[in-house]
């Protein structure tokens, strides 16, 4: 429920504060007094759109805030997903306008969008004018009713579960269709490719080895001549440095017996000799390995030129890429051949779900068309007293060719004021006062079945007096012991019944004129409802017949 507004610089208002009690309350005042202006701040701060002329004449800054109860409206999951604070005592919502045309929102001093201060303000609040009973033509909203009055939310959860699920399941299957259409103009394609890859035989690290392999058959007879001369140098007949070494040790080792000192030169000349005849082995071994084969120059030349056209082709740089790309076509080609198990298969579980979603479909249908009896009946009952003792209505439902979000129904409220009339449609038939009644009548029917926002009722009352006003006047006093319900009115017997009573009045400061807005006391009810009776002049008669009227309503 709407605990408090507070207005600052906005149009006429300086500076308001209204706090707000729970059950049935009223708002009067005269004509031009400023109750469209409350109204118009409360819509902006519920995330409505900003209109330049708002922030008060020579004001920089206007602010409005609101603050709710929001314990009965389950709105947790909503401040958990938006990542706002969540309180249930207090929900503060605060719209913040600068004459720059800037604007802010808060919900609980966290600063949101625009977009989620306007989702939360429809679950607060219900501003319920003449421009918002357009509703009631909506078929939407008419299924919503239905489906209330019917208690459909757990069928409803239940079946948009199911019917996600369903789309989910019918958009997989569309894009494997897709993708094996695609695979099949591409079959011929993917297959020369991969059969291109497959026969060249491809292996990681095979064209550094040819490579090297290349440069070394392309360089034999060099490579042979340097290590013939090597090993000559080493171990020739003439001159050699294997047989100088080991005639340098023998020297040594001679000297040994006179010259201590000489022994770790002749050690490490031993080990010299050594080292230099396993290198000459290996020189010569060498030697013999390398030789001129024209033959596997050729196959390498082949091999590598095959790697390097596949490369370039493909336009990467590496055999890796080449066997990624190899593994690539051969999981499309194996894709391929699945795709039409999976489509078989997907198909099946698509027309399992399909059928359960039907028999869900058709169990909310069942309840719905139960609903509509009594919903029409309970609603015609309401109605008649409101000065349309021969309205008949009826709930029209027709199955839809496919099943959507809402089910298999297409619901559409069917109105006549007259015994004769032909039903037709309730928004090409009724009038804008038939239609606000009707849309009274059906708030305060849904009230019962669900936690409702806060309801505002915008002069909803234009065009009835007398019994009907009184008529009004008592619905929206019983809607009040459901719920918070808020009246803009001109008349005095809905004025009479609410629990608490605004009026909105101007007053001249200067040069300025401000909107004023107070809870009036008893006795000064007394004199608004008797202004409301007599108009201006104030009579005896309009104050007795003011406190007979309250008395007989509080």
């Amino acid at each position: 429920m709407l605990k408090s507004l507070y207005i600052q610089n906005f149009v006429l208002i300086d500076n308001l504060d209204i706090q707000f009690n729970k059950g049935f309350s009223v708002i009067t005042g005269e004509t031009g007094a400023g109750k469209s202006i409350i109204l118009g701040a409360l819509s902006l701060v519920l995330g409505q759109r900003v209109d330049g002329r708002s922030i008060k004449k020579g004001s920089e800054k206007c602010v409005i805030e609101a603050e709710f109860n929001i314990r009965s409206y389950r709105l947790e999951p909503f401040f958990l997903t938006n990542d706002l604070e969540y309180d249930s005592e207090s929900c503060i919502l605060r719209r913040e306008l600068y004459v720059s045309g800037k604007s802010r929102a808060f919900v609980n001093d966290s600063p949101v969008s625009l977009a989620i201060l306007r989702e939360l303000g429809t679950k607060l609040i219900d501003i319920h004018s003449q421009h918002q009973n357009l509703l009631l033509g909506d078929n939407h909203f008419q299924l919503k009713v239905v489906d209330v009055m019917a208690e459909n939310e757990i069928l409803l959860i239940l079946y948009r579960k199911e019917y996600t699920k369903y789309q989910t399941l019918k958009k997989e299957l569309e894009d494997l269709r897709q993708r094996f259409a695609k695979q099949q103009e591409e079959e011929d394609y993917i297959r020369f490719q991969l059969q291109q890859l497959q026969d060249a035989s491809l292996r990681s690290g095979e064209q550094e080895e040819l490579e090297q392999e290349q440069e070394t058959l392309s360089h034999a007879e060099e490579i042979k001549s340097v290590l013939y001369k090597i090993s000559q140098l080493l171990d020739g007949e003439e001159i050699g440095g294997v047989q100088m070494v080991r005639e340098a040790h023998v020297a040594a080792d001679s000297l040994e017996q006179y010259f201590p000192q000489i022994k770790e030169i002749s050690e490490r000349l031993h080990s010299a000799y050594i080292d230099l005849n396993d290198l000459v082995s290996e020189v010569d071994s060498l030697k013999e390995d390398v030789e001129y084969n024209p033959e596997r120059l050729d196959y390498v030349n082949e091999r590598l030129n095959t790697i390097y056209t596949l490369q370039q082709k493909h336009h990467v740089k590496t055999i890796d890429e080449l066997l990624q790309l190899q593994a690539s076509y051969e999981q499309q080609q194996h894709e391929l051949s699945s795709f039409e198990e999976q489509i078989e298969e997907l198909s099946r579980t698509l027309e399992a779900s399909y059928q359960e979603l039907l028999q869900q479909a058709r169990v909310l249908s069942q309840q719905r068309k139960i609903a509509a009896v009594g919903l029409a009946d309970q609603l015609i009952e309401k109605v008649r007293p409101l000065g349309m003792p021969n309205v008949r209505f009826q709930v029209s439902i027709k199955p839809k060719s496919e099943p959507d979000i809402d089910g298999m129904d297409d619901v559409c409220f069917l109105f006549s004021a007259n015994k004769s009339g032909e039903l037709q449609p309730v928004s090409g038939t009724a009038s804008g006062g038939e239609i606000s009644r009707l849309m009274l009548c059906i708030k305060a029917m849904i009230a019962g079945f669900t936690a409702l926002p806060t309801i505002i009722f915008d002069e909803v009352d234009t065009g009835v007096s007398g019994d009907i006003a009184d008529k009004m006047g008592d619905i929206m006093h019983d809607l009040g012991t459901k719920m918070q319900v808020l009246a803009i009115t001109h008349l005095p017997q809905i004025a009479a019944k609410g629990q608490a009573h605004y009026f909105v009045y101007k007053v001249d400061e200067g040069e300025r004129t401000l909107t004023r807005i107070k809870r009036l006391t008893d006795e000064e009810r007394i004199r608004e409802v008797a202004r409301m009776l007599s108009g201006a002049s104030l009579t005896e008669a309009s104050l007795a017949n003011a406190r007979d009227l309250l008395r007989h309503n509080v």
